[in-house]
């Protein structure tokens, strides 16, 4: 507990005005420097005490990896440029990651907390550089705990989790661009990087890219705040540049993954009743998500008083790059009547903290702030034990099949006939990606089962729903 009161006594002191005609300048610097030193002692304590949490639990008490991950994986095994249902990066992170660990489940679970707490150092870099504040910007990072994105569906690495760190890379070096003078090629050119590797993760991050674009557009041709400057450009062509690869295979194989994106929106079924109720549905769902990551911000704001202030570019550039792609997801839904699935919104509260900080930073209450603490620890070790208990306790989960001892049946049954490797699985992506995931020699997965393609095969056993072979 004396470690608690501590981080606690620390938090406050940063909060402190210091009232510089008591205490003379070095007093005040002497402060701030050992405020800083252990603010930053206490975030990196908390991303690492998060990783090795978020990978334990699940590591202990899950039996097979979550259905999106054996899924890329499977598509990681016959690595492509995209794929019928999401584009590759996701697969490619996944891939180098078997070429390490193999079948190693704890590795991927890690993997998805790396991709996490990436995300968690740049938003507090970036809280930092806009707070000059070490205290705020912690508590930025520390309000997403409120929010399940970033605890409870995080074991299962997916385009969703994928998009994280790319996500924040980007509100950062637009930032970077934004807030500068001195426009810089290096920060032009990884803002095209970062953004292509997020489109590549998912098609929905075009939702921030077009916030990002809409934000500059309003501050160099309407307010005019900044001039407009051709190193800008370099953003857009690295972003089509890399992109180029994937567009030539989407033109190849019928626009595959957008087909099966807008078949998720439920378009084809949509009526005119469902411009309405989709969008009340999402909203109401997001009310509700956020409903943990509100009573945090109540145990930290005295008075919730605050004016909207468009003059305040740094406050501009919040409301863009947070509310923004939220309300273009929601205007999508009413224009179209798309049904709007919950997890799509993974990456878009990332900033919530800074902003709700940002708005609210001279009602903070110093008072308060031992009760937000505790509800920051009572979140934090509620997350993990409930998803343990799930885990334990429900058992007709995808975690709960037996993909290792099926993998180890196959494997008998196709040593009995033969003395070749297994080299390509067919199947469904569950059922077959387990397979490729789990035995020794790493067999190609090739899609489901058709007759052209077994004919294809020297070799070949099926069993129920697969088929193993050897070409």
């Amino acid at each position: 507990m004396a470690g608690v009161y501590s981080a606690i006594n620390t938090c406050q002191a940063g909060l402190i005005h210091i009232n510089l005609g008591k205490y003379n300048l070095q007093q005040y610097k002497s402060i701030m420097s050992f405020n800083k030193i252990n603010v930053n002692k206490l975030f990196y304590s908390f991303i690492t005490v998060h990783l090795v949490l978020w990978t334990l639990i699940p590591s202990l008490t899950n039996d097979n990896l979550p259905l999106d991950t054996i899924e890329h994986l499977a598509w990681g095994s016959n690595l492509d440029w995209g794929f019928n249902k999401h584009p590759p990066a996701v697969s490619f992170f996944l891939e180098i990651f078997y070429q390490i660990f193999g079948s190693q489940d704890w590795a991927y679970y890690l993997l998805s907390q790396i991709f996490l707490v990436t995300a968690f150092i740049v938003v507090f870099k970036f809280a930092d550089e806009l707070f000059k504040n070490k205290t705020l910007s912690l508590i930025s990072v520390l309000l997403l705990e409120g929010i399940y994105f970033y605890n409870f569906t995080t074991p299962e690495f997916n385009v969703n989790v994928c998009q994280l760190p790319f996500w924040a890379l980007c509100v950062y070096y637009s930032w970077k661009l934004f807030d500068r003078q001195e426009i810089s090629v290096k920060d032009c050119f990884l803002l095209g990087v970062f953004a292509s590797v997020g489109f590549l993760s998912k098609y929905l991050f075009i939702y921030l890219l077009v916030a990002i674009e809409a934000l500059f557009f309003y501050v160099i041709f309407i307010r005019k705040y900044k001039k407009f400057d051709f190193k800008y450009l370099i953003s857009l062509e690295v972003f089509i540049v890399l992109l180029v690869p994937h567009l030539i295979w989407l033109t190849n194989n019928d626009y595959a993954t957008i087909t099966y994106g807008l078949a998720r929106t439920g378009l084809e079924n949509s009526n005119l009743l469902d411009h309405i109720s989709y969008p009340l549905i999402f909203l109401g769902k997001q009310i509700g998500i956020l409903i943990p990551f509100f009573i945090m911000s109540f145990f930290l704001i005295k008075k919730f008083k605050f004016k909207i202030l468009l003059k305040d570019k740094k406050l501009l550039f919040l409301i863009f790059i947070n509310l923004a792609p939220i309300g273009l997801m929601l205007l999508t839904s009413m224009l179209t009547g798309s049904k709007i699935r919950t997890m799509w919104m993974t990456p878009f509260y990332l900033f919530f903290g800074v902003l709700i900080v940002y708005i609210f930073q001279k009602q903070i209450n110093i008072k308060k702030l031992n009760n937000f603490i505790s509800a920051f620890l009572i979140l934090f070790i509620f997350s993990p034990f409930a998803y343990a208990y799930v885990s334990i306790t429900e058992t007709e989960k995808r975690t709960d099949y037996k993909g290792k001892e099926i993998a180890i049946k196959v494997q008998y049954a196709w040593s009995k006939n033969y003395k070749e490797p297994i080299n390509v699985v067919l199947g469904d992506e569950w059922a077959a990606g387990n397979l490729s995931y789990h035995l020794k020699s790493r067999p190609i997965w090739e899609g489901v089962i058709t007759k052209n393609k077994l004919n294809l095969l020297s070799k070949f056993i099926c069993i129920d729903n697969i088929c193993v072979g050897n070409r």
